[in-house]
């Protein structure tokens, strides 16, 4: 018996119904089309490959900016202010070239041709995209496609294969120098208490702004971090419990930072004084910590910075104050909190500190963080560690040679 051939349609393809179930009481098909029977029945039976794997064939066309947007509001009660920011941002680089593209059509090379144009060109920045932001896009995506899979959407994570260019730039975020840690020791202001805490206790900003004296014990040298707050707009929020549950964390502190509190803690401090304040006495926001850090570079700049070739350029005197009509350049590095936080890893590490207890100062979730840092600075360092492998050896080889002359001058 012949098998049965479909009615060819007027504009030359020949349909296929697929039996989906029934759908609120209603039997439900979908229509495949194709230029011969053979394709036809081709694709009527991927249809049912994919529905007895329990796919749902009826959102086959959902868009990426569809399910962008549902992944985007699962997250927006799940992560930080912060974060979430950055994903919204991470999404909008996938959207110029993804948004109305169906989820089951984009492949790998899709996400690719985005990776690498970014890495080319980052519109937001004006520069070649950095590795960090090629790694948020890949993580945001593929994340995405998650959510999707987990509702029968798809089967396969197509993100999954995405390459990150082995040339894109890393931030340039680093530890203070011994020198640059001076500066910081020697230079009074109203953030060097907070540039104190940060580079010798690893807090992070919003960790700090929301610190009292009661979270400090000077006779035990700790600092307990149960709270932070995040940044949204000009504003801080203040959060009842730290950053992630890990962040949760008391701190060793060292005496020299030890030393520096007790004379800076006021004689009358409660304990439910902020410890860092804006210039009104009240709770730093992002504003008023900008302003703050901004004066604070702008000391250090006019007290280390070498303006020696710029007094050259511009026939000017040495600057000796940050009160001058025109903006000065910056003669030294523009360091961030974080860079704070990064020397006070750094500090561990140098100290000998093993990973898992620098992992518990630091507050960091996952101790893959941690490993980072160190394995970055195990290579920064590795000359150093071997010019101690040497300077041992040489004096275990000089022990055995002078053990040997005493050997002979006995016999």
């Amino acid at each position: 018996m012949p098998k049965k051939r479909n009615v060819k349609r007027k504009d030359g393809r020949i349909p296929v119904q697929v039996y989906l179930g029934k759908i609120d009481g209603k039997r439900k098909y979908k229509t495949v089309y194709g230029r011969t029977q053979k394709e036809t029945n081709e694709k009527a039976l991927e249809v049912k490959l994919q529905i007895k794997k329990g796919i749902d064939v009826t959102a086959e066309q959902d868009t990426f900016g569809q399910w962008a947007e549902r992944w985007l509001k699962l997250k927006s009660g799940s992560v930080s202010a912060s974060q979430y920011n950055s994903y919204k941002s991470a999404i909008s680089h996938l959207n110029d070239s993804l948004r109305n593209v169906p989820l089951t059509k984009i492949r790998t090379c899709d996400i690719q041709e985005v990776i690498f144009r970014l890495a080319e060109y980052n519109e937001n920045s004006k520069k070649p995209a950095a590795r960090r932001t090629l790694l948020l896009v890949r993580s945001a995506v593929s994340q995405v496609f998650g959510l999707a899979i987990n509702n029968r959407v798809i089967d396969y994570n197509p993100a999954n294969a995405v390459k990150i260019p082995t040339d894109a730039p890393s931030e340039h975020r680093r530890a203070l120098t011994e020198k640059e840690q001076q500066w910081i020791i020697d230079t009074p202001h109203r953030a060097q208490r907070a540039a104190m805490i940060m580079m010798y206790a690893g807090l992070r900003r919003g960790e700090l702004i929301p610190l009292t004296w009661g979270d400090i014990d000077l006779h035990n040298g700790t600092i307990s971090v149960n709270k932070s707050v995040e940044m949204i707009g000009a504003k801080a929020r203040l959060k009842s419990t730290a950053k992630t549950p890990c962040s949760i964390r008391v701190i060793d502190i060292p005496q020299k930072l030890i030393d520096f509190l007790k004379k800076q803690k006021p004689a009358n401090a409660k304990s439910t004084d902020l410890v860092c304040t804006a210039a009104n006495g009240k709770m730093l926001t992002k504003t008023s910590w900008r302003t703050m850090w901004d004066s604070y570079l702008a000391v250090l700049n006019i007290k280390y910075g070498d303006f020696t070739c710029y007094c050259k350029a511009t026939k000017q005197k040495w600057p000796t104050s940050v009160h001058r009509p025109k903006k000065l350049p910056m003669m030294i590095p523009h360091f961030t909190a974080h860079w704070l936080r990064h020397t006070f890893a750094t500090l561990l590490y140098m100290a000998g500190v093993d990973v898992l207890t620098a992992k518990e100062q630091l507050g960091h979730s996952d101790i893959k963080t941690t490993l980072g840092i160190y394995t970055h600075l195990d290579k920064k360092f590795k000359r150093r560690s071997m010019d101690k492998l040497n300077r041992y050896l040489n004096a275990s080889h000089m022990q055995v040679i002078e053990g040997g002359k005493s050997s002979k001058q006995a016999g």
